[in-house]
């Protein structure tokens, strides 16, 4: 059976990793959304592959969301990668710097989702947020990730919310915390660290769970790390 799947964070890293691999199923019809279009024109090469420009940094996000789907009758499974990572000592923290790391990280991913419920209310479907374990309780913490790591600890929460909201209907939710990737993002918190896992090897368990794990599991927030960083 055909699956409509949204992944939202495609320019680069696990995110384009995560379409490459959804693509080699002909039986899924994916849509990548990015900010950077030329990011994604590679992705094109897979004939089961849209890509669609979307600025999470945007006021609009709901409803450039809804406009790229308004012709879709169900989503199956949405998986929210996008992330903006701000490294700066606390005190020298702007309110440009908090107000676009929660924009993109939290309130994007919720206007997101609210986009997608109409499309999921009646088949049901699985909604995958991506956080950090730098948003999970009681894991190691690094300075000057402060808007970064509490951004990415209120997707948990928002995961656990929505699954309460939304328990008696057909839609599943789930948080993966992932630890450390290699990733132009992970280059960013932390210069010239190396991962122990690439970006194919963590989009293929994303892409496994997200497939699968709605069966045994919801409104859950599940770490994923070999390491911290």
């Amino acid at each position: 059976m055909l699956k409509t799947i949204v992944v939202v964070g495609t320019s680069r890293g696990i995110g384009r990793e995560v379409v490459r691999q959804l693509a080699a199923n002909p039986e899924h019809r994916v849509l990548a959304l990015g900010r950077n279009l030329d990011g994604m024109q590679e992705l094109l090469q897979y004939p089961n592959v849209e890509v669609h420009a979307f600025d999470l940094h945007a006021t609009d996000v709901r409803q450039q969301a809804e406009k790229i789907w308004e012709g879709i009758d169900r989503i199956d499974i949405l998986i929210n990668n996008a992330g903006k990572i701000v490294n700066k000592p606390f005190l020298e923290l702007t309110a440009g710097d908090l107000s676009d790391c929660y924009q993109v990280n939290v309130l994007g991913v919720m206007q997101t989702v609210q986009a997608a419920v109409p499309k999921m209310l009646s088949e049901g479907g699985h909604i995958v947020n991506i956080s950090s374990m730098g948003g999970f309780q009681g894991t190691v913490k690094f300075a000057g990730l402060s808007a970064y790591s509490t951004s990415k600890a209120a997707v948990a929460s928002f995961t656990e919310l929505f699954a309460e909201e939304f328990k008696d209907t057909k839609i599943k939710t789930n948080c993966l915390c992932l630890g450390s990737v290699q990733t132009e993002m992970l280059e960013e918190a932390f210069p010239g660290y190396q991962a122990p896992l690439s970006a194919a090897n963590m989009a293929t368990y994303i892409v496994d769970f997200a497939l699968n794990a709605h069966r045994w599991m919801h409104g859950r927030i599940v770490p994923v790390s070999l390491t911290t960083p």
